[in-house]
């Protein structure tokens, strides 16, 4: 058995790993090539997080889905590329909005250079992604286009929070089928697609995609509460921080709601204050912990991860598939 990738999949047939090796190492160079500008403080800040390192999880995936065709197809590699420099884009991106500190271990843009250089470096990615996506085909900008269309939407989403009456759980779960979900079912989309496989398998593995990206997005909840930094190379309670409620806190309000604890409702109350106070969000984070919402979140990633695999089911067994399903369960792993 052998690990391929950050992500720290392990994959049993020497084939498979050779091809995902070789192609996350391409990956890799064309991510360097495409953030390399005339201007040599515009290459250091867009390549700041590419060397920070990071899971490539969605690279990762496109070379899974291009198994199930010609995983040499040219088209492969430079699609896994548009889509890692356009999640990178969004980091620098979210990372303003978030006044984050930390990203990958290293201090974020903003941190390091101010909140334009760091909204200005995610544009200039951007830019870069769609110069590549060009070579792909209009077919590739289209679903691209779609994709990032969801993202935003998911974005603004978030800041605006749920309608009257809307469950907020419900309304969260929306947001993040658009932020994140939508960019690793392209992944898997693209993978599929740029290697030719037939037109089921693509759309089984881009309803795949978007199950494991929620799920994703839910263990990293889960992470933002339960861990230190130097387990998630971000600073812990971000976004609880910053009053965005993520799973766990909804969790937590709505079993306020439903059983009227005083304990809860006074978490909710702590929750509710200036957390941009140490010890109040020093607080927060030992309460919420030890509480049972940060458990039931938890469940939560599971039913997505479950989901995800369950969608694998028209998939002709093999190495690929089975690479496919055990991230599934790395994903649950990653929530505790």
């Amino acid at each position: 058995m052998t690990v391929v990738g950050p992500f720290g999949l392990s994959v049993r047939d020497q084939a498979l790993e050779a091809d995902v090796q070789v192609g996350l190492a391409a990956v890799e160079e064309g991510l360097l090539e495409a953030t390399k500008s005339e201007v040599p403080f515009i290459t250091e800040a867009a390549q700041h997080l590419v060397r920070a390192g990071g899971k490539r999880f969605r690279p990762l995936l496109v070379m899974l889905a291009a198994q199930f065709g010609d995983p040499y197809a040219p088209r492969v590699v430079p699609s896994a590329v548009v889509v890692e420099l356009t999640h990178l884009a969004t980091l620098y991106h979210d990372d303003v909005m978030d006044e984050a500190d930390v990203r990958r271990g290293v201090p974020s843009a903003n941190q390091r250079w101010g909140n334009s250089v760091a909204v200005l470096t995610g544009d200039f990615l951007f830019a870069r992604a769609s110069y590549i996506l060009a070579d792909l085909g209009p077919e590739a900008v289209r679903i691209q286009a779609e994709a990032f269309e969801r993202l935003v939407t998911g974005q603004i989403l978030e800041t605006a929070g749920p309608t009257e009456g809307r469950d907020p759980v419900d309304h969260y779960l929306d947001v993040l089928r658009g932020k994140t979900g939508s960019l690793v079912a392209v992944a898997c989309r693209f993978g599929a697609m740029m290697s030719g496989a037939d037109e089921t398998v693509v759309d089984v593995l881009t309803q795949y995609g978007e199950r494991l990206g929620v799920a994703f997005q839910l263990a990293d909840d889960v992470l933002d509460i339960a861990s230190d930094s130097h387990e998630s190379g971000k600073t812990p309670g971000t976004d609880l921080r910053e009053g965005i409620p993520t799973l766990p806190v909804l969790r937590l309000r709505e079993r306020a709601a439903r059983l009227g604890l005083a304990e809860d409702i006074a978490l909710c109350e702590l929750l509710d204050s200036d957390l941009t106070d140490d010890a109040r969000h020093a607080e927060a984070l030992v309460r919420l912990r030890a509480h049972p919402a940060l458990e039931d979140a938890r469940r939560d990633t599971v039913c997505y991860a479950e989901g995800a695999r369950a969608a694998l089911g028209p998939l002709p067994e093999g190495d690929a598939k089975a690479s496919l399903v055990e991230l599934c369960d790395l994903v649950v792993h990653r929530a505790g």
